[in-house]
């Protein structure tokens, strides 16, 4: 009798503590009855380019590349997707049958999917957008924002050259603004985003007045440790529709799930509940 091949996968960054990925995959690995796991995989500075390297050879089908290697784990991949190229940044490997490496990146599908899911109606050109961050996460909701047809997009970093180099590289509607404005540049905004680290758990809160924002705008963090930052909690208060990171992370999930598994999964109410019981 032939068995099926035991599949392994997992989340790679530095720390992987947080995440609630391997809940999530492995949720799914049960629901349809497959063999495998999906496992934390820390990896400390200085040994990523080992870490990568050796999936193969552990019987890995990929992983997930988490902060802060988005963009660092690109240099190791044997080929990468027209979206990594685009974005220059990364959130999943697929090892390809001759055991080479491939790069993805589901990150500005899974954003883009989550505003649509918490608001159908929602249209990236209603308005200019602010987005907050110029890192891995950035990249794909900036280059994401523009494919929606965004024409305007206000991107803000606590180191202004960064921030500077991305609106270069991007051009089109990008453009940078010192971090001395985040307050001001919220007037007439029909989209906030914040794709920094700034109110994860663990971390310092965002220092943003909303004064300024419109009641109408849409407010969105990517992160989802907690569920509801304070950035959103001041946001929901005065008013302004919000969304958590936790959708970003669902659907970002699900073509990745599919390369490694062979397996389209279904986000249910009742996966939703699972993840959300643990934050």
């Amino acid at each position: 009798m032939i068995s099926q091949p035991y599949a392994l996968a997992g989340v790679m960054g530095w720390p992987v503590a947080h995440s609630r990925s391997p809940i999530l995959h492995n949720y799914w690995i049960e629901k349809y009855g497959l063999l495998g796991a999906y496992v934390q995989l820390p990896v400390a500075p200085g040994k990523l380019e080992a870490a990568i390297a050796g999936l193969p050879a552990l019987g890995f089908k990929g992983c997930n590349i988490t902060i802060p290697y988005k963009v660092d784990a690109i240099q190791f991949m044997h080929e990468v997707d027209a979206n990594v190229r685009r974005m220059g940044a990364m959130n999943t490997i697929v090892v390809q049958p001759d055991g080479s490496l491939k790069g993805f990146n589901n990150d500005g599908f899974g954003y883009i999917q989550s505003l649509l899911d918490a608001k159908p109606d929602w249209r990236a050109d209603t308005g200019p957008v602010t987005v907050l961050g110029a890192g891995g996460a950035a990249r794909a909701v900036v280059l994401s924002l523009a494919d929606r047809g965004a024409k305007e997009i206000r991107l803000i970093n606590r180191t202004f050259d960064k921030a500077q180099a991305l609106a270069t590289e991007f051009g089109g509607p990008v453009k940078a603004l010192p971090w001395s404005e985040r307050h001001a540049a919220l007037a007439d905004v029909a989209l906030l985003v914040n794709t920094t680290s700034q109110g994860m758990h663990g971390n310092p809160p965002l220092e943003l007045t909303l004064d300024a924002l419109p009641k109408h705008a849409l407010v969105s963090d990517v992160i989802y440790v907690p569920l509801e930052t304070l950035l959103l909690s001041a946001a929901r208060q005065r008013g302004n529709a919000t969304v958590n990171g936790l959708g970003m992370l669902l659907n970002q999930a699900r073509p990745a799930f599919h390369a490694w598994f062979g397996v389209l999964p279904d986000i249910t109410p009742e996966l939703r509940r699972a993840i959300e019981a643990t934050l």
